[in-house]
C-alpha cells in the first residue's frame, strides 16, 4: 500500500468524523463552528510559533557559520 492512499485515507476518516460529530453534537451548530473554528485558530498559532522557532534556529546557525569563516579567513590572513 502506498503512503498517499493511506494519507488519503487518514484525511477522508478524518472529515467523516469532523462532519459526523457536528451533525451529532448536543449542542448548538454555531456553537460547535464556534468551537473548532477557535481550535483551528490556537493550532494555527502554534504552527506559526514553531516555524518562527525553526526560522530563529535557522538564521542564528548560519549567523554562526558565518563568524566561523571570517575567523578562519582572518585566521589565514594573518599567516600570509
Amino acid at each position: 500500500m502506498n503512503s498517499e492512499k493511506i494519507i488519503l485515507g487518514v484525511l477522508a476518516g478524518l472529515a467523516v468524523g469532523v462532519i459526523l460529530g457536528v451533525l451529532f453534537a448536543p449542542k448548538k451548530g454555531s456553537v460547535t463552528r464556534d468551537k473548532i473554528a477557535g481550535k483551528i485558530a490556537d493550532l494555527t498559532d502554534e504552527l506559526k510559533d514553531k516555524y518562527e522557532d525553526i526560522l530563529t534556529g535557522f538564521v542564528q546557525k548560519i549567523d554562526t557559520v558565518k563568524e566561523n569563516m571570517s575567523d578562519v579567513y582572518l585566521h589565514q590572513n594573518k599567516k600570509d
